[in-house]
């Protein structure tokens, strides 16, 4: 049976919402940061040598990347039903935010984050990440403007992977997202699904989503 290992407050959120969209039945286990430093736990890393989240163990298979996991049972387990074929007419928006949340749109907001815990502050990378970053949200907001989803007109992986960098990942830096009307609009139908609230009671229990 297929195993989820969920660290909290973490983007292996992504493998339980989809997992929940499927309707799969799944073993899910939870752990928490440790209280010194906010990193998983020994238990958590010694599951593979990434040492991170998420994890899945699935028929002996270990596997981490939060992406090639998604993908790996959406097409196993799902018969690829939130990717897009190639003839599909949305299949190059899908295919290009996929793979920007972790290629781009996450490393701008870590290298943003990491930037101002740093000491002494340095203006010029500083203020490089930030034009970045801005640009970023500024294509979400655009996006969320000309389609219901970020992969179109249905739910894909792209969604799936992109939710968890505007709300969850946004807890970290407090970006408010008052001049964002089509972003707040999406994620309010977002958090309206059932399955995703079904994994965030699983993955945060006690904890509102960060839907505006």
């Amino acid at each position: 049976m297929l195993t989820v290992h969920h660290l909290g407050i973490s983007q292996s959120e992504r493998a339980v919402w989809l997992c929940e969209e499927l309707g799969l039945d799944y073993t899910f286990k939870r752990y928490d940061r440790r209280a010194d430093n906010r990193l998983a736990p020994d238990e958590l890393k010694a599951l593979h040598p990434a040492g991170m989240a998420p994890v899945i163990e699935d028929d002996g298979l270990v596997m981490a990347e939060s992406g090639a996991i998604c993908e790996y049972i959406d097409r196993k387990y799902g018969g690829g039903q939130h990717c897009l074929d190639a003839d599909h007419p949305d299949f190059a928006d899908h295919l290009f935010w996929f793979h920007y949340t972790n290629g781009t749109f996450m490393t701008n907001g870590m290298m943003q984050l990491m930037l101002a815990m740093a000491e002494p502050q340095n203006e010029m990378p500083a203020a490089f990440v930030a034009d970045r970053t801005a640009k970023a949200w500024d294509m979400v907001e655009k996006r969320l403007g000309e389609a219901e989803f970020f992969g179109g007109s249905q739910l894909t992986l792209a969604d799936i992977m992109m939710v968890y960098c505007i709300t969850t990942g946004r807890m970290m830096r407090q970006l408010p997202l008052g001049d964002k009307p089509n972003t707040v609009a999406y994620l309010q139908r977002i958090g309206a699904r059932e399955a995703y609230q079904r994994a965030w009671t699983k993955c945060e229990p006690g904890l509102e989503p960060n839907l505006t």
